[in-house]
């Protein structure tokens, strides 16, 4: 019986999939998720032919890009999913990403690759806050959360097996024709969307209203995002998981080779170990958690992952794998609630532009994070984690402290 139990919890989420407009979508993602392994494998290599020493960067300044389009462009893309055609947006961005990225083969100086990276995480800023709004529209409220867990594990599952495959393909076609393999990733994606019926993905979605202000849209936004007590604790919730996150991206590696002394091997297990209990808690996170504050999965999930890096400086790394599978845990507890809070809170013609505010701010929080994680790592190397948990534990409490008169209000 608790073996069954157990079995309905991990299987719950696919049922969303019996819904054709949401299967199509969902494998459309997953797709482009796989090209996005590609590019930034590709891209990885593609830098390293510049010159070792200028590897890191060129991978340095393009993750940087990739964050400052998500932050300009974001808020812009979820007021336009608000006026126009949703299912546009969705396959033209594919388009245009395929056609950047075929366009890497091709690279000689290192401004073209500033130039493209960016390009191409502008096109990224207008899918996915528009993909986030279509899946509440495209779904049964019994099914949304599962449907929002389903992503959000494909997408960490895809961040472990993604890179590796991107990996084997870069060996056998060769390090620039893997980018021809990124380019028809999107355009399996953007047929597979074309064959959706688009008035399923503007359902209650206004659009006669022939003139709007870019600006006024996106201010609405962000008000709209921080005026709601549940969602303005969740994104509060998700500064904490970035502060945290952040040390474990940008610190591990460190830590394993130089503190631990181990080799590459060793790094690559504990961030698919870090993945692996991040999936887990994606699956799992709607079926035990269905109250309407998410307050559960929100303090449970910022709480293991203060705890988990806080200890880390101080095992071995047999403790750390451990640790580590329970800060993945925490950070999808911690992050998936926002998604499905707007979803369920916010009216539907007004979700795109709450949707795209809030990638803005999620974005921006990391791009606060890593100087920090970069910081106590360069300054504070055996003591890092534990300065990263102190200071993702201190906003925690402040965000406890300031949502505590709506956590009565709400229960």
């Amino acid at each position: 019986m608790i073996i069954k139990r157990k079995l309905s919890v991990l299987i719950e989420p696919f049922k969303a999939l019996k819904n054709r407009v949401f299967a199509g979508l969902y494998f459309a993602e997953s797709i482009s998720l796989l090209g996005d392994a590609f590019t930034w494998v590709g891209l990885a290599l593609l830098s390293y032919q510049f010159g070792k020493e200028r590897s890191a960067v060129i991978l340095a300044t393009a993750l940087t890009l990739r964050v400052i389009a998500f932050i300009i462009f974001s808020p812009f893309a979820g007021v336009l999913a608000d006026r126009v055609s949703r299912k546009t947006i969705l396959y033209t961005t594919h388009f245009f990403r395929m056609a950047i990225v075929a366009c890497f083969p091709f690279v000689h100086a290192e401004w073209q690759i500033y130039a493209l990276v960016f390009l191409l995480n502008v096109f990224n800023a207008f899918f996915t806050p528009t993909y986030r709004s279509v899946i509440p529209l495209v779904t049964s409220h019994s099914h949304y959360r599962q449907a929002v867990g389903l992503s959000t594990a494909t997408f960490q599952i895809l961040g472990i097996l993604g890179p590796g495959l991107a990996g084997i393909l870069a060996v056998w076609f060769g390090i620039r024709e893997i980018f021809f393999l990124d380019a028809g990733s999107f355009i399996i994606a953007a047929i597979l969307i074309l064959t959706l019926p688009a008035a399923k993905m503007q359902h209650n979605v206004m659009q006669s209203q022939k003139t709007f202000t870019a600006w006024h849209d996106a201010l609405k936004g962000v008000k709209l995002l921080f005026k709601n007590p549940l969602i303005r604790f969740a994104l509060f919730i998700e500064f904490v998981s970035a502060i945290a996150g952040a040390q474990i991206l940008v610190n591990t590696v460190g830590y394993v080779k130089t503190t631990l002394h181990l080799t590459d091997k060793y790094y690559g297990w504990a961030m698919a170990t870090f993945g692996i209990g991040a999936s887990i808690a994606a699956f799992v996170a709607g079926s035990l958690d269905k109250t309407k504050t998410r307050r559960i999965s929100l303090i449970a999930g910022a709480l293991i992952l203060c705890v988990a890096i806080s200890f880390t400086n101080f095992v071995g790394y047999p403790v750390m794998l451990i640790l580590w599978l329970f800060a993945g845990l925490g950070q999808s507890l911690a992050e998936m609630p926002s998604e499905t809070l707007i979803g369920e809170n916010i009216a539907d013609n007004e979700q795109g532009k709450v949707y795209g505010s809030h990638f803005a701010f999620s974005h921006l929080w990391w791009a606060i994070a890593y100087p920090i994680a970069g910081f106590t790592g360069s300054h504070f190397p055996n003591r890092n984690f534990l300065l990263g948990g102190v200071i993702s534990g201190m906003l925690f409490l402040i965000a406890l402290l300031i949502n505590k008169s709506s956590a009565k209000a709400y229960g």
